[in-house]
């Protein structure tokens, strides 16, 4: 399977994160009271502003290793992780921990990862990143994080 990028699955990812972007008050305050399965929280220091800035995201555990990443290329928050290499990961709100953040390039790694986030995301997300495997492969930002 090359990857590639797909201009449909980019404008699906596009309008999959606007409406994740409009239900952020809600998912939040459900990530807080009861949990959202593999969501955690990711503050990272902004690369031009200094400020830290946090986002919901899906921390995918394969082989020992925790990973993080966007499917759609490049974003905010992970251009800052990208320059900061360091952040702090809530997999629950009592528990943050401090860790560096690594670039996973192309690779059997980042491929382990992009297929195992497609195993764990919950439904209906699982089936867009099975159906999106691809574009994902081409386009997907990954990062490793480590205990620091």
């Amino acid at each position: 399977m090359t990857p590639r990028r797909s201009s449909a699955w980019n404008l699906t990812f596009l309008a999959a994160y606007a409406f994740i972007k409009v239900m952020d008050p809600l998912l939040r305050w459900t990530w807080f009271s009861v949990g959202l399965g593999i969501t955690s929280r990711v503050t990272v220091r902004g690369r031009r502003t200094g400020r830290d800035r946090s986002v919901l995201v899906g921390l995918i555990r394969t082989d020992g290793n925790w990973y993080v990443g966007h499917p759609n290329g490049e974003v905010a928050w992970t251009a800052n992780l990208r320059e900061a290499g360091l952040a702090r990961v809530a997999p629950r709100p009592e528990a943050p921990l401090d860790v560096s953040a690594e670039p996973l390039e192309p690779g059997p790694e980042r491929d382990a990862v992009i297929f195992a986030t497609a195993e764990q995301q919950p439904f209906p997300a699982n089936l867009l990143y099975r159906g999106a495997r691809r574009h994902i492969l081409s386009e997907g930002r990954y990062f490793r994080l480590a205990p620091r």
